[in-house]
């Protein structure tokens, strides 16, 4: 376990994810105390030399007393309003927590779009490891002012995975006002702390529906949901007490951490795999799940036997197995329109030179619906 902990401790860059409830106060309105003691734990490891990337929520609880709200509103145009009158005093209080220990920050605000979009992506990827290298403290949220579907459904753990992906992190820390994942309901005398998670399936009947809290959106199932997203690009997480904050830097027992389940993947297929929007799905039959999942072959039209989705040449389709479980994502070379009518054709002659049809063309002239270097096994 000391040995495990270890990829904790020995991280050179972490991205840090706070919860509205351990920087905010319950009725709303920004904890300085609390923001304070969590900001000089983050200080000390950057003095220390370790890149800290922070993902903080609490833009629309902190706004809440500046509106007189007593609890997190549920529509939409208060929540937004809510977010543009909280975020400039979050950050304000980021900066003046950092300033005590000679630090600046940088805030970044990110809305799925951002992801969504390569170009947007790489841009946000550049402008992050500028402020690293500037030795700035980046302080990331979402854009909840703009942001429609991410208020309403969207949480900062997923967008923290993310940011681990975007900035190529040896770990990722979620911290909240729950200190671990338990086998049981935690109020539970029984219950017991899982401290390691080694495969997904261990914590297969684990309950972690719970809700999240009074000022905020995530429960235990977005972080767990997001830890999976990070280990299975090769980046270890550890769900944890904001309070513990110090004890879990430091590498010691505490919190649940979920060790690396897949290798890393190149910038460009981790972006493929998490980020991209989805436009449609293809469903492949058996031999098909086999030959993509096992040797990442190029997707033929003889493998599919059904199309979903109105996506054009060069969007995201998610690949699935007779099912219905998405087991591949990739770039489609071809219109939903035209992919329909190729279904189950067996035919191998050379492709016309259309522009859409020249960009799924093989060597042999074979229709390729998902060329080898598009395609990612999830």
């Amino acid at each position: 376990m000391t040995d495990a902990l270890s990829t904790i401790r020995d991280a050179r860059r972490v991205v840090v994810k706070v919860g509205s409830s351990s920087v905010t106060a319950p009725q709303g309105g920004i904890d300085t105390h609390r923001l304070q003691q969590l900001s000089s734990v983050i200080a000390k490891r950057w003095l220390e030399g370790v890149q800290v990337v922070l993902v903080s929520s609490g833009a629309i609880a902190a706004g809440m007393t500046a509106l007189g709200l007593i609890r997190r509103p549920k529509d939409l145009a208060t929540q937004q309003a809510a977010a543009s009158a909280g975020q400039g005093g979050l950050v304000a209080a980021y900066s003046e927590a950092f300033r005590q220990d000679g630090l600046s920050v940088g805030q970044v605000l990110l809305t799925a779009s951002d992801m969504h979009r390569r170009s947007h992506y790489t841009n946000a990827s550049r402008t992050l490891e500028r402020l690293l290298k500037l030795g700035v403290v980046p302080v990331i949220n979402e854009n909840d002012t703009v942001a429609t579907r991410e208020i309403r459904f969207g949480d900062n753990d997923h967008l923290a995975a993310l940011v681990a992906h975007l900035v190529d992190a040896d770990a990722l820390v979620l911290l909240s006002d729950v200190d671990a994942l338990y086998d049981a309901d935690p109020r539970k005398p029984s219950s017991s702390r899982i401290p390691v998670v080694s495969d997904p399936a261990q914590i297969t009947n684990v309950d972690v529906t719970a809700a999240g809290s009074r000022v905020g959106t995530g429960g235990m199932v977005t972080k767990v949901a997001a830890a999976r997203m990070v280990t299975a690009e090769g980046i270890p997480a550890l769900l944890g007490s904001a309070d513990q904050a110090a004890r879990i830097l430091d590498g010691e027992d505490v919190g649940t951490l979920f060790l690396p389940t897949g290798n890393p993947r190149s910038a460009r297929l981790r972006w493929l795999a998490h980020a991209s929007q989805v436009a449609g799905r293809l469903t492949l039959d058996h031999s098909a799940v086999e030959a993509v999942m096992q040797q990442q072959t190029p997707l033929l039209p003889v493998a599919l036997t059904r199309v979903e989705g109105a996506f054009q040449v060069g969007n995201t389709v998610d690949l699935c197995d007779p099912a219905g479980r998405v087991v591949a994502r990739g770039k489609v070379s071809y219109d939903a329109s035209e992919l329909d009518t190729l279904i189950g054709d067996r035919k191998s002659s050379p492709t016309t030179p259309t522009t859409h049809r020249a960009y799924g063309r093989g060597r042999t002239g074979t229709r390729i619906v998902i060329r080898r270097d598009n395609l990612v096994v999830l």
